[in-house]
């Protein structure tokens, strides 16, 4: 890594924005930042090395941060949200039993053994990139309520999941780190909600503001951070890490500027930073070599989008269905420990991320008819 390399990266970066300036194409930032990173990564001209240490904990860094914007845009706060839980919970459930059903299926056509695998996979949801399209699309409602819900449990209960079915050797270990980082979390809530009824945090806020000290961004950054050191501890995913500590400030209630300024360095900085090195970490050749995946991945990719539209017999808009079978942290984690762990078949790794560049694509044209569906008004 060299500051040749990380210009580089944010200058391609800018295809996010540049992709996405347009409005009536309604695409989301992220996917032109994924899009550039496949296209100078391994799949493309490997240009950018997403292997090398600095790069890969940097990125690790933006997806922590990322992860913890995403938990904090959940407005748990909110009422509606609050009663929209009970929908979102059914809805999620719904999924899940249809991703298993899905799953052994396909366990057996491509004769992988990975049923479980595939049943967290077909039934995830990624806040991480769900949420950002809705606050980019400005998409409003009860019912974009209730799939914050659903996404939020479902992104939970699969990050959770996910190293149990995959690492059924250390299963144990991983349940036990899971509920460590859950209940640091619960702390977390309690303590900040103890200086918030105090009025602790607003001396500090404006201490801060009048010095320009920053103090808030950089206890929530150091919060963060040592969560996410336990969760590595606990060998846990940080996704959960980052996720659960935004949660936790989004349920005392997240201060403007705090926000602001989390936005400015998770969007200005470590988000497209992740999502090019994302992008660039795919390669999407190996699939050439055994073409046989390539089914599988449209099949995990297309059935997270089947089975997430059958609510709408509960309800729930098509749209907005399609848009909660959008997948991201997950398949990059089953990936990335299914390698480690030499389980996964040669091919199969990019056939898992095919998938989820399938749900991705599907996002786009998901949130474009949600748009003209009129779910930007409230």
């Amino acid at each position: 890594m060299s500051f040749s390399t990380l210009a580089l990266i944010m200058a391609i970066g800018l295809a996010g924005p540049l992709l996405a300036a347009r409005k009536s194409w309604n695409i989301p930032v992220v996917l032109g930042e994924l899009a550039a990173g496949i296209i100078f990564g391994a799949t493309g001209f490997a240009i950018i090395d997403a292997s090398e240490p600095t790069f890969t904990f940097l990125a690790d860094v933006g997806f922590a941060v990322t992860m913890f914007v995403a938990g904090t845009h959940v407005p748990v706060r909110d009422p509606a949200v609050r009663s929209a839980i009970g929908k979102g919970a059914g809805r999620a459930a719904l999924v899940g039993v249809l991703a298993a059903v899905l799953a052994v299926a396909l366990a057996h056509v491509f004769d992988t053994g990975h049923a479980a695998l595939y049943a967290v996979l077909l039934a995830s949801s990624s806040a991480a990139l769900i949420l950002p399209i809705v606050d980019s699309l400005s998409l409003r409602g009860t019912s974009v309520l209730e799939m914050t819900a659903q996404v939020a449990i479902a992104d939970t209960a699969c990050i959770v999941a996910l190293p149990l079915v995959i690492d059924k050797d250390n299963a144990v270990r991983a349940a036990i780190g899971a509920v460590v980082v859950s209940l640091c979390a619960v702390a977390l809530f309690f303590a900040l909600r103890y200086l918030e009824s105090s009025g602790l945090r607003k001396r500090v806020h404006k201490l801060s503001e009048d010095r320009k000290f920053a103090i808030e961004l950089r206890v929530s950054l150091a919060i963060l951070f040592a969560l996410a050191a336990v969760a590595t501890t606990s060998h846990v995913s940080i996704m959960l890490a980052g996720f659960a500590a935004g949660l936790a400030v989004a349920g005392v209630g997240e201060p403007r500027r705090v926000a602001k300024q989390l936005f400015a360095v998770n969007d200005g900085f470590l988000g497209p930073l992740f999502f090019v090195w994302l992008g660039a970490k795919i390669d999407l050749r190996e699939l050439v070599d055994h073409p046989g995946y390539i089914g599988l991945g449209l099949a995990l990719g297309i059935g997270a989008v089947a089975v997430h539209c059958v609510t709408r017999l509960l309800g729930q808009p098509l749209p907005l269905g399609a848009l909660a079978a959008t997948q991201l942290g997950v398949p990059i984690a089953a990936v990335t420990v299914g390698t480690q762990l030499n389980i996964l078949q040669p091919g199969e790794p990019a056939a898992i991320i095919l998938g989820a560049l399938v749900t991705m694509a599907v996002a786009g044209l998901a949130g474009s008819l949600a748009v003209r569906r009129g779910l930007t008004k409230v």
